[in-house]
C-alpha cells in the first residue's frame, strides 16, 4: 500500500502514533498482495481504530477477534 497523501517519514517519528495510522490504512484500504495484519497489534490498537473503520469491517473484524 502506498500513501501519497502522508509524509509517512515525519510520521515515523511518532512510533505509536504510525503503527495506528499504518493498521487503519490497511484495514480501510486493503493489503497489498501477501501482506497480513498482525493480530496482537490489532487487538493492541483495537479501541483506538474502532471508531475510525469503516462500520463494515469494524463488524467483521469484531466476528473474527472474539467470535
Amino acid at each position: 500500500m502506498k500513501n501519497w497523501s502522508t509524509d509517512e517519514n515525519h510520521l515515523k517519528k511518532f512510533p505509536e502514533k504510525y503503527k495506528v495510522w499504518k493498521l487503519e490504512q490497511k484495514i480501510n484500504y486493503g493489503l497489498d498482495v501477501g501482506e497480513k495484519i498482525n493480530r496482537l497489534e490489532l487487538v493492541k490498537y483495537w479501541r483506538t481504530i474502532s471508531s475510525r473503520i469503516d462500520p463494515h469491517r469494524y463488524e467483521f473484524l469484531k466476528f473474527l477477534l472474539w467470535g
